[in-house]
């Protein structure tokens, strides 16, 4: 435990900010879970809109430093290629 006031508030704000960064990455896991679900369905425009609600996470999960941005790029290319061969399949 810290004796210095300015260390016992900077051991309150790391926990703070550990709780917040915890909880946006829980949300951001559930939401590329629900775009999973959806696109097992196969249905196509649920998957759409799912995959457009994952990629808006993933890039506010980037501005607010939860992930890194190659993480986020790398995702985002998973997660349409999927969905590319969902739509491809449904054509074919």
């Amino acid at each position: 435990m810290p004796n210095i006031k300015s260390a016992e508030k900077r051991v309150r704000i790391a926990e703070r900010q550990t709780a917040r960064n915890m909880s946006m990455k829980s949300a951001l896991r559930t939401t590329i879970k629900k775009y999973e679900t959806t696109l097992s369905a196969h249905d196509v425009e649920q998957a759409r809109a799912a995959l457009l609600t994952a990629t808006r996470a993933l890039d506010k999960a980037v501005t607010k430093g939860i992930i890194k941005k190659n993480t986020a790029s790398r995702k985002k290319s998973r997660l349409t290629k999927h969905f590319n061969e969902l739509v491809a399949s449904n054509n074919a």
